[in-house]
């Protein structure tokens, strides 16, 4: 892989559009009316296994890795630009971290029980690690590290006995990372206290690092002057595929489990994020497929850092703070909602629970065009 020239950064409209479609999905994920009654490709798996939300996350942090590229390709071949850049990217890992755990806090600022790993804490560390390897290391290195990480991470989970436990396993509240994470963080720091363990655990940040370089090396392929861009999106192809197919077979031997963030977790979701850049790609920056189709996608992924953080602390106070009826009892606004406009209404609870996330949905990407139209974006 050749050198990448320290030219003048461009828009890859098609990482936009991707952007915007992961943040759309995103939203339908995350804003159910119901968990317990929600269509399966809309929830997340119980465990071991993947459905498409579950390709959310993953889809992200490959994304960032993509943009991290093309926002540090004047400093990449310039060296005395690097002490700068890196204080930039420190400057925004800190703002994430603290953007994460405010969520954590919200409505209550309760300092001795707040929830300390999380989502925008996951991203912010990612984000730290690929920013100094993409100025420090070069590609093949980054190629190195990436393998290494997953066979280390597969290496703890299961061969690494467990403190206090016993023999190495992949249960949710005895496997390395939550013993992990509450002897760092203690039980009431977790997302799932009474259970033990926490979905974004600190020990799963190593192989989502590794999804991160997926997207770092993508990145750089599609930076390249040469091949063509015709031939840039077949190789895509080809990496896409043998990255899910490797995924399926590491399965047989280590399951793919979005909450560890296992192994064969991100070959196969990252085969997943390769292989729809690469379709994007070819259909809009080799094509030209471009058009009305693609303005809202660009508009939703044009915020995605503010579409994240407003609809979480909305959701906290919607389900946390209580409201008082006429005779005295209490109710949470969201559930007052939720049956109000359309529980009432819909007697499937399916359908009533898609009906929320699809208005909820809907909503924000009308204020995301809006802000889009009037461009305003927020960045860190």
């Amino acid at each position: 892989m050749a050198a990448l020239p320290a030219e003048k950064p461009v828009r890859l409209l098609s990482l936009d559009i991707f952007r915007g479609l992961t943040v759309v999905l995103m939203l339908l994920v995350n804003n159910a009316g119901d968990y317990r009654q929600y269509y399966w490709p809309l929830s997340h798996a119980p465990w071991h296994g993947c459905t498409p939300a579950d390709l959310v996350f993953p889809s992200f942090v490959f994304i960032m890795g993509v943009a991290l590229v093309y926002g540090l390709a004047a400093a990449h071949e310039q060296p005395a630009l690097h002490r700068a850049t890196l204080w930039r990217v420190a400057r925004r890992v800190l703002v994430l971290l603290v953007l994460g755990l405010l969520i954590g806090l919200v409505p209550y600022f309760y300092f001795t029980s707040f929830r300390i790993p999380g989502v925008l804490q996951r991203i912010a560390l990612v984000y730290g690690a690929c920013g100094v390897l993409f100025l420090k290391t070069t590609w093949r290195q980054q190629l190195w590290l990436l393998v290494g990480l997953l066979v280390l991470y597969s290496v703890l989970l299961q061969l690494v006995p467990v403190p206090d436990y016993g023999p190495a396993n992949l249960e949710p509240a005895t496997n390395l990372g939550a013993w992990l994470d509450k002897r760092l963080f203690t039980v009431n720091h977790i997302y799932l206290k009474d259970k033990g363990w926490d979905p974004e655990s600190l020990l799963g940040t190593l192989p989502a690092i590794a999804t991160g370089l997926l997207g770092l090396l993508a990145g750089q392929w599609l930076r390249r002057p040469e091949p063509g861009h015709a031939t840039k999106a077949t190789w895509l192809f080809v990496a896409g595929a043998g990255l899910l197919l490797l995924g399926l077979v590491w399965n047989g031997w280590f399951p793919i489990n979005k909450a560890l963030w296992t192994s064969s977790y991100v070959l196969y979701a990252g085969g997943i994020s390769v292989l729809t850049l690469a379709t994007l790609y070819f259909l809009v920056d080799v094509q030209g497929w471009r058009g009305a189709w693609t303005r809202p996608l660009v508009a939703c992924g044009s915020n995605a850092l503010l579409v994240f953080f407003l609809p979480e602390v909305l959701e906290r106070l919607l389900t946390r703070l209580k409201l008082h009826h006429a005779d005295g009892s209490l109710f949470y606004a969201r559930d007052w909602l939720y049956h109000t406009l359309f529980t009432a209404h819909i007697t499937n609870p399916y359908h009533a629970s898609l009906a929320y996330a699809l208005a909820y949905t809907s909503g924000w990407i009308a204020i995301l065009w809006l802000l889009y139209r009037r461009r305003l974006f927020f960045t860190v």
